[in-house]
Parts: C-alpha cells; structure tokens; sequence
C-alpha cells in the first residue's frame, strides 16, 4: 500500500466517521425537540382544569387527554380488582392494585390504578388486605395509559393476581363499556395503598447527553486525524 493511497483511505474513512457521528449527534437533538414538545403538552394538560366523570366520557379521543388531571365520581366494582405482580415503588416489589370504576351517571367503566401495595413472599397466593368502599367515591388522578405490560411466558391470565391486563379481555370480563385510557389515582396513602407514583417526564437530558457525546467524539476524530496526518508528519520533515 503505497504512501498517497494511505492517506486517502484514512481521509475517507476518518470523513466518513465525522460525518456519522455528526448524523447521531443531530438525531440526538431532534430526538430532544420531540421531547420537549412532549413535555410541553404534559405541563399544559396539567394546567388545564380537571376533567369531570361526564367530561372525560364525552371526550372523542381520551389518548389526546393523556396525563391531564381528572376529578372523577363513581362506584368501585370491587369484585373485578386485579393485583398486577412484579411491580415497584420505592425499589420494592409488590402489586400494582387496579379496580374498574363505574362512573357515576354513566355506562361507562375506567380502569382506575389506585396504588402499590407489598406482596406475601411466604405465600404468592395471598392477597393483601386493601379498602374498597362500596359507596359512591371520589378520587383525583391523571390519565395514564393502560398499565405497562411485562414480559409473560403464558397466556393472559384471569384470575385476581395476574402479570399483564388485557384491556379487550377484561372489558369483556367488565361486562360494560371500558375506556381506552386509565386513571392513575393521585393523593396520599389510603386504603392500604401507596401512591408514590414516579413523576411523568419527557427525559430530555439523556437526548442532549448523547449529543454531547456523539458531537464530541466527531471532534476528536477531526482533531486526530488532523494532528497524526497533518501536523506530525510536518513536524517529522522539519527534523
């Protein structure tokens, strides 16, 4: 490989990688204006005024509504409570307990998680012991989406402890009409649940953080490149 063919090998691949590198490190931003934007829908939902039991059901897309405030009224229907295994709050593993709530004037049911609540390590099969009052309640939460779902090696199960919700399945089980969205019930502790839910953020920082980093290694592959092609075979000549 003569000296000149070297050389240009080493221009193109060193262009090529500043060149891709530079690429990531723009994705990295655009990636962080979306998520800005993001954000910035998050902090105007929860500036609007809270949506009602009637409000929410009239609502054409309750996605478009996601993370805005809700003041709703309604019945829990407690015999369709599901305990959602392999949860965490606070680093320890426990349920995430969900109840349908009948809202009030309406046929409409929404899935309400109304906190965490530790698990029996001795005894799987136990349920832990929570209030759900047979009243009319009022609760304050958020819209969500349907809780997240975990890897599982079986079908989706039925019982009261399962791993995964399938919002089609338990609206059958429901027997009534089931919002596409769920609450995340807000406040403090109650009824045998904690609410220490983790704060709803676009995680923009991590998106400049590896634009920072693609940008600066774009750098010094410039700089590099410069100093070991240029400046030091100069420097070798003047000797």
């Amino acid at each position: 490989m003569n000296a000149r063919f070297r050389f240009c090998l080493i221009a193109l691949s060193t262009l090529l990688a500043v060149a891709l590198t530079l690429s990531l490190g723009r994705w990295q931003l655009r990636r962080a204006a979306q998520k800005e934007a993001f954000q910035a829908h998050i902090d105007a939902g929860t500036a609007l005024p809270k949506l009602t039991s009637q409000a929410l059901t009239v609502q054409g897309d309750q996605l478009l509504q996601l993370h805005r405030l809700v003041l709703l009224r309604g019945r829990w229907l407690a015999q369709r409570t599901v305990y959602l295994e392999n949860r965490q709050m606070n680093n320890r593993q426990g349920f995430y307990v969900v109840t349908p709530l009948q809202l009030e004037g309406s046929a409409n049911v929404v899935l309400v998680q109304r906190g965490w609540v530790a698990r029996n390590f001795i005894d799987r099969t136990l349920l832990p012991k929570i209030d759900t009052p047979a009243a009319s309640v009022e609760i304050e939460g958020r819209i969500a989406p349907p809780p997240s779902k975990l890897f599982e090696f079986e079908a989706s199960e039925t019982g009261p402890i399962r791993q995964n919700l399938d919002m089609k399945q338990f609206a059958s089980e429901v027997g009534a009409p089931l919002l596409g969205v769920s609450v995340q019930q807000l406040g403090p502790a109650s009824e045998g649940l904690q609410r220490d839910w983790p704060p709803v953020e676009a995680g923009v920082e991590k998106h400049y953080g590896y634009a920072f980093q693609w940008f600066a290694l774009s750098a010094l592959l410039a700089i590099l490149y410069v100093w070991f092609q240029i400046v030091s075979p100069l420097h070798i000549k003047k000797r």
